[in-house]
């Protein structure tokens, strides 16, 4: 099985995902703790900023690594374990050893309150506008 460009893009991105220390203390965290965490106290677990966090979940949560749970005006985070539990599958993949259908989706804009699909004013492109984001 030939593994598409398309493809390629999205797994190195799961892959850069977890090539930062923090990303994996995160995720360590949450692992060991098995229950949703606020930011609060993620940042008192691995002792970096909130904001520094805040960046660090939304990309583990848009590579699909945690899950975010919506509860009035707070987040919590925990980790995605069909995800966690998956992700060998797709170096195998990545190696020709596994199917793509046992692969979880990604999921842009996973953290965000904001309806899927839909952009926020400052993140629309003039119309005829061309390029990359």
């Amino acid at each position: 099985m030939n593994l598409s460009r398309e493809q390629a893009e999205l797994y190195a991105g799961w892959f850069r995902c977890l090539a930062d220390p923090t990303r994996l203390e995160i995720l360590n965290l949450l692992a060991s703790e098995r229950r949703p965490l606020s930011v609060g106290e993620i940042v008192a677990g691995v002792e970096v900023g909130q904001s520094t966090v805040s960046e660090h979940l939304r990309l583990l949560a848009e590579t699909c690594f945690v899950v975010v749970e919506h509860r009035g005006t707070s987040s919590l985070f925990r980790i995605n374990e069909k995800c966690i539990e998956c992700f060998p599958s797709a170096a195998e993949f990545v190696m020709g050893k596994v199917r793509q259908d046992h692969l979880p989706a990604p999921r842009p804009g996973a953290t965000s309150r904001r309806k899927r699909g839909a952009r926020s004013p400052a993140t629309r492109r003039p119309v005829g506008s061309a390029g990359r984001r």
